[in-house]
């Protein structure tokens, strides 16, 4: 047996810099999305104890846990500039680093650790995974929309267009068709058809293969939707599904239909109608200041700092939102996070619950986000991704993509 002073495995390669009246050995770096420049908040970078296991595609309790995957020798979390330093690390050639939250997850191998020195790792290494060869990315259906192309955030925030698919397809991104007028993307760019998310929302099962679910705006209250789409899709969110619902997929909170095309019509049944009232139309100032709430939301300061750092806000603490919506007239704050609202008349445009909604917060394993901000495409056509814009990421766009990347991580507090 070992004395008093034995190590193992990278634990033996830390070197006692103090003796040496050097500094510690430290690596340091900033966390980026797929794209390599926008940098992201509350992702874990750790030295692993043991490899970490395979991650398994699919719904599953995930709540946040003290231990991370794999056991871990150095741990910390990047701040709101995206930025972390790992001390007293472990020194030589070939140490390894994961890079994770949720289930995008990036395992490198640092060529080298010099001693007694700071180690800093450049955004190649540190940028989260565009694809399936760089590393772990969730496994996402997104339905299309006519007046909102949250695939094309996707696009922008550099995932490899090659992971876009459809159901059964290799990719990581499974496309679905909207049914809203005007449609949304209807196609890949081989001209492959989506499916229609009517296929997805009726099975359950299908559902349970993805570990999350977004719904692009379809210009409408989807009029197709049955009791039992609602309630697939409730139990998706309950089993630890993350939801992401864009504008008038209000439907999923409300169950008031308010439809353009037929207001006769009405969906049959509320999935989570005590967070919110949800029932309204209306179309406030475009453009409108959005304002970060860094009091009902637990992440709210670090989320309006990691605003002013990517450069989104503008004067007196605010950002613009291009075509802003009013779904919701008020949130129940004792049962959601409100992230954003309208800086003229309070309203609500962003908010965040866990689920299930009916049990005690330490047992939910689910999340689901409601945004009445879209995401612009700019572009035309019918074949993915011919409706995305190029342009750079608006204020709008970066905020909703703080949530989409927070909304992959654990549930419950990050120890």
């Amino acid at each position: 047996m070992g004395g008093p002073d034995a190590c193992d495995g990278l634990e033996c390669r830390i070197v006692n810099c103090t003796q040496r009246n050097m500094p510690e050995t430290t690596i340091s770096g900033t966390v980026f999305a797929p794209n390599g420049t926008l940098a992201l908040y509350g992702v874990n970078v750790y030295i692993p104890a043991s490899p970490p296991p395979a991650l398994t595609d699919g719904v599953q309790c995930s709540q946040c846990q003290n231990t991370l995957p794999g056991g871990s020798v150095r741990q910390a979390l990047t701040d709101a500039a995206g930025k972390f330093t790992l001390t007293n690390v472990p020194t030589g050639i070939n140490v390894p680093l994961v890079i994770q939250v949720g289930k995008w997850r990036r395992i490198v191998d640092i060529p080298e650790v010099l001693p007694c020195q700071d180690n800093p790792l450049p955004a190649n290494i540190t940028s989260l995974p565009r694809n399936k060869s760089e590393g772990d990315l969730p496994k996402i259906a997104m339905s299309t929309g006519g007046c909102d192309t949250l695939e094309c955030l996707v696009r922008k925030l550099g995932v490899d267009p090659r992971e876009f698919d459809v159901e059964g397809g290799t990719g990581r991104i499974h496309l679905y068709q909207g049914g809203g007028t005007p449609s949304g993307h209807t196609a890949l760019a081989d001209a492959t058809p989506l499916p229609m998310t009517n296929g997805l929302w009726s099975d359950l099962n299908k559902l349970k293969q993805y570990d999350i679910a977004a719904f692009s705006c379809e210009c409408d209250e989807h009029s197709g939707t049955t009791p039992q789409m609602m309630a697939n899709v409730k139990s998706f969110a309950d089993l630890g599904g993350r939801v992401f619902l864009s504008h008038y997929h209000r439907q999923w909170i409300s169950g008031h239909h308010v439809s353009l095309s037929n207001p006769a019509i009405d969906v049959p049944q509320q999935v989570w109608p005590t967070v919110g009232t949800c029932h309204s139309n209306e179309f406030p100032t475009d453009p409108s200041i959005g304002v970060i709430d860094q009091v009902s939301s637990m992440k709210g300061a670090a989320f309006a700092q990691w605003m002013q750092n990517v450069m989104a806000i503008v004067g007196g603490g605010g950002f613009s939102i291009e075509q802003p919506r009013q779904s919701c007239t008020n949130v129940d704050l004792n049962k959601a996070e409100r992230w954003v609202y309208l800086q003229v008349g309070n309203i609500p445009q962003n908010f965040q619950f866990t689920t299930p909604l009916e049990s005690p917060a330490d047992n939910r394993c689910g999340k689901v986000v409601f945004s009445d901000m879209h995401v612009s495409g700019g572009g035309s056509g019918t074949n993915f991704p011919s409706r995305c814009s190029a342009a750079p990421l608006t204020p709008q766009e970066k905020a909703l993509a703080f949530m989409f990347f927070d909304i992959a991580s654990c549930v419950g507090p990050i120890f």
